[in-house]
């Protein structure tokens, strides 16, 4: 089943066109993004699922909540916990209201790193440079829309 959203004097075939045209342009986004991700990454000998689990730890995360802000399955962070543990970014140290849960818990020295890893982020994202701060602004709350996201929600979108 396919929905044609049309705007005004759109006709359902151009209203399909600017949706491919959407779609082509989203994934070039997605693809630049992708590079970035893991240029970035390689430049802190990881890889780019672990970059991404680094922007998701804010705070003490358990294994299980970092796997569903990352949208994976939780026996893959034990790897992606291994990896960041290794470079000495987080520690596990075991729930205290649930000895059997493990959460992982940001280093000095991860600290300082995902700090470098969100400034080029921010500094090589093609948004950083191509839009000015209102264009931004509406970017943001068009990919907002986009994806449902409302209120509550807006620190989901964020990493939080």
């Amino acid at each position: 089943m396919s929905m044609t959203v049309q705007g005004p004097g759109e006709t359902g075939a151009d209203a399909s066109a600017v949706n491919r045209d959407i779609l082509d342009t989203l994934t070039s986004l997605i693809k630049v993004v992708g590079g970035l991700a893991q240029e970035i990454a390689a430049e802190f000998d990881i890889a780019p699922h672990d970059l991404l689990a680094m922007f998701k730890l804010d705070s003490v995360l358990s294994m299980k909540e970092l796997a569903q802000h990352m949208g994976c399955d939780a026996s893959f962070i034990t790897s992606v916990a291994d990896t960041l543990e290794k470079r000495g970014y987080v520690r596990r140290e075991p729930s205290q209201r649930d000895r059997r849960v493990k959460n992982l818990v940001l280093t000095e020295e991860g600290i300082a790193a995902k700090e470098r890893m969100m400034r080029e982020l921010a500094e090589k994202m093609p948004w950083s440079y191509a839009l000015d701060d209102g264009e931004r602004c509406c970017f943001l709350r068009l990919l907002k829309k986009a994806v449902g996201v409302t209120g509550s929600e807006d620190n989901e979108i964020r990493g939080g």
